[in-house]
This record gives structure tokens, C-alpha cells and sequence, in this order.
């Protein structure tokens, strides 16, 4: 019940002062340009294939997925695949512990919204093209307005999990004390996507690889350390 209370108040926590450029979360400009950010298809392994041994695990957690979906666990789900930035900021406002939103934390806002838009993930997406698995088995996933536009988009490594595991890292930074909830939530925002039949566990694992690669590779950047600075002092003030 805390955790949904804190949630709600950060969805209702913002103002418009800010909502010309980050409305638009998926247009808001990338903290690096796409030939700066790690490249996934050179660090990453080759995509599984369904006759090598690690897919067994994958179907076993594609199984274990659709087992949560009519639970409290499948409604986290449906609300971690939301990546506008109210929902980022509301969703992990609990494990921060305090209320991020537009108007309690705008530099901050601003700073996931660079970081969502990083590529990290597209050289090996593109490359791969893997199948998503709710393709792959011809079932509904848990947020079919999704399905179509994600038929087209590579299913390895996943992106939603390299940006939840380098936005759960990232905050760790700025509230240390809250590291276990952060870095927990941050891991659960990765499963949510095998839950949602959107991605393999496998697809998971790598992004979280790239979300780490993708904060390592912005702190040798003076642009982002200065905003990362920003960030902060406002949410020092608020822990205060």
C-alpha cells in the first residue's frame, strides 16, 4: 500500500513547466550520440538460437512469466513497460524513497529522459532481429497495444532492461542509502519483460550488461557529470 500511495503522488507531482520537451520522452535528445555509446554487437555474445542449451532457460522463464500475469507481480509488469517520464520517475519513487516527478526533481527528469534515448542496444537488435517471444509462440502477451510496433523491433538485448538496470544504478549514486530497494527495483523492472512475454531472460540479462556499460561510459562524460551534478543537489534537498 506505501509503495502504490507514493506512486500515485509522484504521477500527480508535476507541472507543465517542463512538458514541451520531455511529452515527447521518446524525441527528447540522447545524453550521447549513437557513436559514442557502447556498441552492443561488439560486446555482446551472439543472440541464443531455440537449439542451443541456454534457451531451454528461456522458455522455462517465458513458463514462469505467464504464471505471474494474473497476479499483483503482472500489474508491476504492465506498469514498468510505460517508459514516458512521469511513469519512470512515479514507478521508481518508492524505492527511492522519496517523491520524483517534473516538478520535485525536473533536472533529474531530464537527465533519464537523455539516458532513455541513449542506443546502447540498437547495434545488436538491429543486427540480430531477434523474435520477441510472444511471436515466437503465437500467444498474447500481456500488452498487446505494444505487439505491433514491437514486431518489428529486435527482441536482443532488451532495451527496457538496460534502462531500468542504468536508471536503478544511477539513483544509487544520488541516494546511496536506498541502494538494496533501487538496485532490487531495477532488477524486477528487467523481469517485468519476460512477464510481459515481450522478451527472453536471456534478452534481459544482456541489457542489464549494456544499462551498466551505457553509466560507466557517461561518467568519462563532462556534459553528463555536469547534469548528473544537478541532479544531485535537488534530490539532496528533498532527502533532507
Amino acid at each position: 500500500m506505501k509503495r502504490y500511495l507514493i506512486t500515485m503522488i509522484a504521477l500527480l507531482a508535476f507541472t507543465t513547466a517542463f512538458a514541451q520537451d520531455l511529452d515527447d520522452t521518446w524525441n527528447y535528445p540522447p545524453l550521447l550520440p549513437q557513436s559514442e555509446c557502447p556498441n552492443s554487437l561488439l560486446i555482446l555474445p551472439e543472440a541464443p538460437m531455440p537449439n542451443d542449451a541456454v534457451f531451454a532457460y528461456d522458455y522455462s522463464q517465458f513458463l514462469w512469466g505467464k504464471l505471474q500475469r494474473n497476479t499483483p507481480r503482472g500489474e508491476q509488469a504492465k506498469e514498468d513497460a510505460l517508459l514516458d517520464i512521469d511513469h519512470v520517475l512515479a514507478n521508481f519513487s518508492p524505492a527511492m524513497g522519496v517523491v520524483m516527478s517534473r516538478a520535485t526533481t525536473p533536472n533529474l527528469a531530464h537527465l533519464l529522459a537523455g539516458l532513455l534515448n541513449c542506443g546502447a542496444t540498437t547495434t545488436a537488435k538491429k543486427h540480430y532481429m531477434r523474435v520477441r517471444p510472444f511471436m515466437l509462440f503465437n500467444e498474447p502477451s500481456l500488452t498487446p497495444d505494444d505487439e505491433a510496433y514491437l514486431r518489428n523491433d529486435g527482441s536482443y538485448p532488451s532495451g527496457h532492461a538496460a534502462y531500468g538496470w542504468a536508471v536503478a544504478l544511477l539513483l544509487t549514486e544520488l541516494n546511496p542509502e536506498r541502494q538494496n530497494e533501487l538496485l532490487k527495483y531495477g532488477y524486477e523492472f528487467g523481469q517485468s519483460r519476460v512477464i510481459c512475454g515481450m522478451h527472453f531472460q536471456s534478452d534481459v540479462d544482456a541489457g542489464r550488461i549494456m544499462g551498466a556499460a551505457m553509466i560507466a561510459r557517461l561518467h568519462a562524460d563532462k556534459e553528463f557529470c555536469k547534469k548528473l551534478e544537478k541532479a544531485r543537489k535537488e534530490v539532496s534537498k528533498l532527502l533532507k
